[in-house]
């Protein structure tokens, strides 16, 4: 298992060699030169090619790219240009929230997509699975930014059940205020794949119903209850691990809609308004981030992939004794 790991890890490194390299080129697609959005207007022209020398930008692109990865693995990410605060300091303030929320969605998709799946495969062309399959379809299609419009209009401002924004009421620090603020936000994030993985796991149950294996624990008199749960949940769940790794995209993508719709004070937030202000150090900084979040999940993917399948367990010891 370990060289499996290995493996994998070096597989990774020139995965983010390349985000790195992109993530370094935004500042260079921009309009006009870099060092523009460093200059004020009483500085000399020493001042701006000193100025220039501090930030890596006198050299040839290969020079600056390569300074600019060593100071981001020093974790020296450049200065926002909106507050002059350091960027690395100010997104991991931010990190927290979002993966809150994130993990959040997440949970409340596997919870919510397993039953609806599995009732669905169980009863397919009947009443239930297509009911369950017009929520999948509205769930897929819907757009998150008019979802999340609707519910805070329905449940925050007529019926006044959850609040519309924020994570803490005023004054208030409890674990429970924060889940308050979080259940709007962290169920308009989850539809989506709950939505796709519904539909997986729907597929995989119509599959494995047809296989022998469960003919013959019919046969034996194993309840279909049992048969359901020991046997074709852990086989239909297996690609929806594949799945998650990559729907993992959506959610860092979908999170920056949806803290900017509910005030969410995350990554999303603080990620759009770098936008809006043209802020390059700090976009520069989300994407490397978001786009190394999303290798580490599809990697934690693959190694629960492996653990829970025995043909990967089989081919990850062949592999060991070569």
């Amino acid at each position: 298992m370990r060289r499996y790991i290995v493996k994998r890890i070096l597989q990774m490194i020139p995965v983010i060699i390349l985000v790195s390299i992109f993530s370094f080129m935004i500042i260079h697609f921009a309009p006009g030169d870099p060092i523009n959005m460093y200059i004020r207007q009483d500085m000399t022209q020493q001042e701006i090619d000193e100025l220039r020398v501090d930030l890596g930008l006198d050299g040839t692109i290969a020079e600056q790219y390569l300074a600019w990865l060593s100071n981001i693995c020093r974790g020296n990410w450049g200065n926002s240009l909106i507050n002059h605060q350091p960027v690395a300091k100010q997104i991991f303030e931010k990190l927290p929230a979002t993966l809150l929320l994130m993990g959040t969605s997440f949970v409340l998709s596997i919870l919510m997509s397993i039953p609806l799946g599995l009732v669905s495969g169980m009863r397919k062309n009947k009443a239930a699975d297509q009911f369950i399959s017009i929520f999948a379809y509205i769930g897929i299609s819907i757009p998150a930014f008019w979802l999340a419009l609707m519910l805070i209009i329905i449940f925050s401002l007529n019926l006044h059940w959850l609040p519309s924004n924020g994570m803490r009421t005023v004054g208030s620090n409890s674990v429970l205020d924060i889940l308050w603020h979080l259940i709007l936000p962290g169920i308009v994030l989850s539809v989506g794949n709950t939505a796709v993985f519904t539909r997986y796991i729907r597929s995989n149950t119509i599959t494995q119903l047809e296989e022998e294996y469960v003919l013959t624990a019919k046969a034996k008199g194993v309840s279909k209850r049992r048969i359901m749960t020991g046997h074709v949940l852990k086989n239909c769940l297996l690609p929806i691990i594949t799945i998650a790794g990559m729907n993992l995209a959506s959610l860092v993508t979908g999170s920056f809609i949806i803290e900017s719709v509910f005030g969410w004070p995350g990554m999303g937030t603080l990620g759009m308004s770098a936008i809006n202000s043209r802020d390059y150090p700090m976009i520069m900084g989300f994407t490397m981030l978001s786009c190394v979040i999303l290798i580490i999940g599809n990697f934690i993917a693959d190694l629960l992939y492996g653990v829970a399948d025995p043909r990967i367990k089989q081919e990850v010891k062949k592999i060991h004794e070569s």
